[in-house]
């Protein structure tokens, strides 16, 4: 059975994040409460990450500044 047949038959399924960028998130809800859980979060972000690529009219999803922004984010939150 493939990783997408496991999606398939269920309505969620679990990705591994560092500690450290998980801490991070808690603190960045806490901080914003925009969202209530970092399933929320990390979800939402996916979610438009996805899109945005599901989109794209190049095979380029992301400009050089949307790249630049992304990458900002991403170690603010300890991802990089």
């Amino acid at each position: 059975m493939s990783e997408s047949d496991t999606v398939v038959h269920s309505k969620y399924t679990t990705v591994n994040i560092p500690v450290k960028l998980f801490v991070r998130i808690e603190k960045v809800i806490e901080r914003n409460q925009d969202f209530k859980t970092v399933t929320d979060y990390v979800t939402f972000v996916l979610r438009e990450i996805v899109m945005a690529h599901g989109t794209a009219n190049s095979e380029d999803c992301f400009n050089s500044e949307d790249l630049k922004q992304l990458k900002i984010r991403l170690e603010a939150l300890g991802a990089m």
